[in-house]
């Protein structure tokens, strides 16, 4: 089975000492970080904006996944990019014109991704799948971290990978939200590439060890 990419969420870091949690999580082995950032209005929690982002920039030099859970993201891409963002990641949902939204996120130079709710079904995906360079399956209602992993995600997963193997689409495909070894296995083999894990790494005592227990099982299943 492949080996995922493992992107930290920096949501789950103590925010007290950034930049040491962040060199800590890239020493354990983080692939990417994973950045929040909500706006209140979109999902029922506020996080942080872009100078977050250029500390976290600051601290690595590992891909920066942002994850735009906010309104009228088209007005702040230029702002993200500049903080360093190597992927910019909006809502179906949030986006009226989102073609025209991942078109710009490509135009600064970022990776642009779409990500879809709970409740939202993958058919939401079709029209625009060919402009995605990353879908984001969220695997828990967005706002808080620490939620339990919704079972009924790994369809969609799987519907997901059918979709973009059946486009020929190149489309990295994620998955956040109640990650953790218990269920890694299962993630991957439904067709993840990416998990998001933010507890299970940096609410752990030993990050190596953390990261190491969402690959070990699926190395061996």
């Amino acid at each position: 089975m492949k080996r995922p990419i493992i992107a930290p969420s920096i949501l789950a870091a103590d925010f007290s000492r950034l930049g040491e949690q962040v060199a800590q999580a890239e020493r354990a082995g983080a692939d990417w970080f994973h950045l929040d950032v909500m706006d209140g209005r979109f999902v029922p929690n506020i996080s942080f904006g872009p100078a977050v982002v250029r500390t976290v920039r600051d601290a690595t030099k590992l891909p920066l996944d942002v994850h735009l859970m906010i309104e009228q993201p088209e007005k702040y891409i230029d702002a993200f990019r500049s903080a360093g963002a190597d992927v910019i990641t909006v809502h179906q949902e949030a986006s009226l014109h989102l073609h025209r939204v991942l078109t710009s996120i490509r135009e600064t130079g970022a990776k642009a991704g779409v990500s879809i709710n709970p409740s939202t079904p993958v058919s939401m995906l079709e029209p625009i799948i060919a402009e995605a360079d990353l879908v984001l399956i969220m695997s828990v209602n967005p706002g808080y971290g620490g939620q339990k992993f919704i079972h009924a995600a790994l369809d969609k997963i799987a519907q997901t990978r059918a979709l973009i193997d059946r486009s020929g689409s190149r489309a990295l495909l994620e998955v956040d939200g109640g990650i953790g070894p218990e269920n890694a296995g299962r993630i991957v083999a439904a067709g993840a590439d990416i998990l998001v894990a933010g507890t299970s790494v940096f609410r752990q005592q030993d990050m190596a060890k953390a990261i190491a227990s969402l690959r070990i099982p699926i190395m061996t299943t």
